[in-house]
Formats: structure tokens, C-alpha cells, sequence
């Protein structure tokens, strides 16, 4: 889990509220969706964009003459759309200046946009970075003289950029020194960045981590197997960092016994943290689990022992799901809303995805079925729904991409 504020995901980030119910929103052509805090956006192949969900403070009010989009971003209460022309277009909340365009991003040249929780950066086509919207913690005011940037994050209130020298520049929220660059960054070879709640990770080209920021649960503490290099990837929790190596092992650090990495667990393909448990899927298909047990999510459990089908695992809450090769799912952990009531003879599973308190699964048929918590009516799937290619669970709600390009979904979204 990185508490990485870039918001242009299908999946969406923290908790929603309930601001609107919008069962069955549907709209044509669909190739790219972006979630807010309670409202939706899709990108469609001819450039337009539709929106709905919350429209408190018009953050799902596309403008009528916005065309030829070519990727969107979602704030917590804001919209972006940023043009084929390289010009961005924002609407929605501006209580901090956030959707104010500069003449900057107004202009042409603009080659990728971020949404933080109440501001927005764009990275120029000549390398350089712009901020607007909130800048309470300076989040928002790049550094004079910043060029050559290669990619951009945003974290609760803390920026960083990738140079294509591979150096970081990072501004904002220091309270915490995530924003103090390590001098062993100085002279390059960083690959990737990740961005936590209050600490910062990078990756170098020699495969070493380098951490800084809040050290409360000893989440910038890098541990000695990880000296001399050898990891692949990096991954942020709220309070924790992971690394995976090169030799398929996994590396964890920081809060809830997220360090304690099962002895003898190889073979890793892929890594995923939640708050305080962490997953590793192995090349085997088979999933190990490690950390806060108060709830059994990292009791995997003994019949997981198939295959899983890909790298089929979610989790939500504090429970988990996995697809199995043989087409059927089995979960573990918490069973309080009945989030792992999963349907007796469900099989013939393609896809699954996990909300916080319901479980969601899309079958090789086209078809969804959904399980749990279903207060606001994110477990009932709509009737007749069908050709369904993708699936994604939020906190309340849950959103099925049709093979028409048509967007259907239910609860409060």
C-alpha cells in the first residue's frame, strides 16, 4: 500500500463517503477511469469525458467544451484532464486554488498530471514541474530551477520528482524529514520513488533502498540484508516499507510485525502491504502472508494450496482473497460483515477484487457476482448485468467495465 496521493486510478484511494447513490451510470466507449473521494471519471476513446457520483463542489460537472483528453486524474474533491494539445482542463472544489490553471498548464506542454489531496502538479514536456492548489506544507511550490524530470509523486503533503539524471528532488511537509534527501542520493541512480504518509523510498540502479522521513515504527530503517543491494522493486504502507530482491525473497520493515517475513519464503513475484499485514505471491501460485494476525488476515489458510491463477490475490480491510487455478476463491481473515461468505459452488471465476467490507468476482461467462457488506447496496449486482471484461471494488461501491465500453455501477459511489 503506497500512500502515493496520484489519484487516477480504477481502484480508489481511502475511505469514501457517501455523498451520492448512482446505480447503473453508464456511458460509451469507455478506455480510462479515474477515481476521486466519491466521484468517478472516464476517459472515452473519442476524447470526452463523462463523470458522476458526488457533485458537492462540481467535481463531477465535465465542462461542455472539453475534447480530445488524453488522461485524467482525480483529487479528493477536484477533476483533471489533460489534453492531446498537452493543455490541462480542472474543475470542481477550488477552495485552495486547485483547479485555477496556470498559464503554464494552459498553454501546451504538459505530459503528465498528478492530483494530491487539495493540489495538482504537472510534469512539462522540457522537463520541468508546476503545482497549484493547496500549499499549506509548500507541497505545491517546486523548487526554482528544477529540470529534467522523468516522473513526479505526490504524498499526504509532500512532493517528489525523478530526474533523468536519476537524482530526487523532493519539497513540502518536513516535519518529518521526508522531504531531506539523503546525501547518498546526490550523485544519482535512483530508478523509482515511492511515497508513504510521512517517509519517502527510492530505488537505485544497483538495486539499493534508501529511506527517509518518519521513523516511528522503524519504517526508514534499512534492514542489512538489503546492504549490498539486489532489489527489483519498492512498495510503501502507511508506516512500513517492503523491498523485493532479485533472488525472489522479500525484504519488510516498519510497523505491525511487517518485518517478520516468513523464514525460508522464496520464489516472490509479486508483493502487496496493507496497513499492518503484507502478501507475497509466489512463482508457484501459492500466497504467504505476514503481520497484524488480530483478525486472521495472515492466517492463510490450509486449503490454499492450488494454484493461484495468476496474480490473483486482494485484499481489503482486514481480510483477503485469492483465485485459485482451478476457478474458485477462498479467503481468510476478518468475518464480521460477511466479507468471506463467498457463494457455495462458485466457480468458473476470471478476475476478483476485494472493497473494504464486500467481496467481488468476474466470471468467464461476463457475468459479476458480489458478497458482503451490503449496507449501501455495494453487493448487489445489478440485474441482467453481463460481458463483463473488468471489475473494481471500493469502500461502498463497486464498478463493472463492459465489453461495449460501457461503465455500470452500484452502491454509494
Amino acid at each position: 500500500m503506497s500512500l502515493v496521493l496520484m489519484l487516477g486510478w480504477l481502484v480508489p484511494y481511502g475511505s469514501h463517503s457517501a455523498y451520492a447513490s448512482q446505480e447503473g451510470v453508464r456511458s460509451t466507449e469507455g478506455i480510462r477511469m479515474a477515481a476521486g473521494a466519491a466521484h468517478s471519471l472516464l476517459l472515452k476513446s473519442n476524447g470526452t469525458v463523462v463523470a458522476w457520483g458526488a457533485r458537492s463542489n462540481g467535481q463531477s460537472t465535465v465542462p461542455g467544451d472539453l475534447t480530445d483528453a488524453i488522461a485524467i486524474a482525480a483529487g479528493n474533491y477536484f477533476s483533471l484532464a489533460l489534453k492531446s494539445d498537452g493543455t490541462v482542463v480542472a474543475w470542481g472544489d477550488n477552495g485552495y486554488g486547485q483547479t485555477a490553471i496556470p498559464d503554464e498548464a494552459a498553454t501546451g506542454g504538459v505530459v503528465a498530471i498528478a492530483a494530491g489531496g487539495s493540489y495538482s502538479l504537472a510534469l512539462l514536456s522540457n522537463g520541468t514541474v508546476i503545482g497549484w492548489g493547496d500549499n499549506s506544507k509548500g507541497q505545491r511550490s517546486v523548487p526554482a530551477g528544477l529540470t529534467d524530470v522523468i516522473a513526479i509523486a505526490a504524498g499526504n503533503e509532500h512532493s517528489l520528482a525523478l530526474k533523468s539524471d536519476g537524482t530526487v528532488v523532493a519539497w513540502g511537509d518536513s516535519n518529518q524529514g521526508q522531504t531531506t534527501i539523503p546525501a547518498q542520493l546526490a550523485t544519482g541512480g535512483v530508478v523509482s520513488i515511492a511515497a508513504g504518509a510521512y517517509h519517502s523510498l527510492a530505488l537505485k540502479s544497483d538495486g539499493t533502498v534508501v529511506v527517509w522521513g518518519l521513523n516511528n515504527q522503524g519504517q526508514t530503517t534499512i534492514p542489512a540484508q538489503l546492504a549490498t543491494g539486489g532489489a527489483v522493486s519498492i512498495a510503501a504502507g502507511g508506516d512500513s516499507s517492503l523491498a523485493l530482491k532479485s533472488d525472489g525473497t522479500v525484504v519488510a520493515w516498519g510497523s505491525q510485525g511487517q518485518t517478520a517475513v516468513p523464514a525460508g519464503l522464496t520464489d516472490v513475484v509479486s508483493m502487496s502491504a496493507g496497513w499492518s499485514h503484507s502478501l507475497a505471491l509466489r512463482s508457484d501460485g501459492t500466497v504467504v502472508a505476514w503481520g497484524d494476525n488480530s483478525e486472521g488476515q495472515t492466517t492463510v489458510p490450509a486449503g490454499l494450496s492450488s494454484p493461484i491463477k495468476g496474480k490473483n490475490i486482494a485484499s481489503g480491510g482486514n481480510s483477503s482473497i485469492a483465485l485459485k487455478s482451478d476457478g474458485t476463491v477462498i479467503g481468510w481473515g476478518s468475518t464480521g460483515s460477511g466479507q468471506l461468505n463467498i457463494p457455495a459452488g462458485l466457480s468458473g471465476v476470471a478476475a476478483i477484487d476485494k472493497g473494504n467490507l464486500h467481496g467481488l468476482v468476474l466470471k468467464s461467462n461476463g457475468t459479476v457476482v458480489a458478497w458482503g457488506y451490503n449496507y449501501d447496496g455495494q453487493a448487489t449486482v445489478p440485474a441482467g448485468l453481463n460481458g463483463v471484461v473488468s471489475i473494481a471494488a471500493g469502500n461502498a461501491f463497486s464498478l463493472a467495465l463492459k465489453s461495449d465500453g460501457t461503465v455500470v455501477g452500484w452502491g454509494i459511489i
